[in-house]
């Protein structure tokens, strides 16, 4: 594992795509019980190399009701993105990340991931990546439906300040939703 992480940090596949350069941000060990997929780094973690260390960071850790520490323990949590460097600045956002991550690392690292018990897929690229047609629709759609996916996937919108709206219309995903993955969370960490 640790020559496959080494392997991918050293990546520069899309470097000729990347204006900051390529930055592969990945996190895991054969031992985390818990996978963490979601669209790729942001500026800040582009400039930490820290995955998550921003304000969607903020608000998956509040979802999932942990503290830094715990988040960032590779025994108990991989975090692999969709597309492990900074893809760049769109005109709504971040440019998607870019396509050639996925196919080229996941499941290689996933062949070392054999005591992972559940699969957070944060946003619809890694929804649509895993689910492929079992998706639905929308990405409301797929969250509403969340417990299709169980026990392997748990489905999640992305947790960007820029999904406030998102929520704000769907109030039942913090009321229903945001429970039931605390309580899973909490029942996979309580076996340490």
């Amino acid at each position: 594992m640790e020559n496959l992480l080494a392997e991918i940090r050293n990546c520069s596949v899309c470097k000729a795509h990347l204006a900051l350069g390529p930055r592969p941000i990945v996190t895991a060990s054969i031992k985390s019980k818990i996978v963490i997929i979601g669209q790729a780094p942001g500026s800040i973690v582009h400039k930490t190399g820290i995955p998550w260390d921003d304000k969607s960071g903020d608000n998956l850790r509040k979802w999932m009701n942990i503290e830094k520490e715990e988040f960032y323990d590779t025994q108990k949590i991989a975090i692999i993105p969709m597309g492990f460097c900074y893809p760049g600045k769109g005109k709504s956002g971040d440019l998607p990340p870019r396509k050639e991550c996925a196919p080229l690392w996941h499941d290689r690292l996933f062949n070392h991931l054999n005591q992972v018990e559940l699969v957070l897929l944060i946003g619809k690229y890694a929804q649509d990546y895993y689910l492929k047609t079992n998706a639905k629709k929308t990405l409301t759609e797929t969250v509403k439906n969340y417990t299709a996916y169980l026990p392997k996937y748990f489905v999640l919108p992305h947790p960007s300040p820029r999904n406030n709206i998102w929520q704000a219309k769907n109030e039942w995903f913090g009321r229903l939703i945001i429970p039931e993955l605390q309580k899973e969370i909490k029942t996979l960490l309580s076996k340490y």
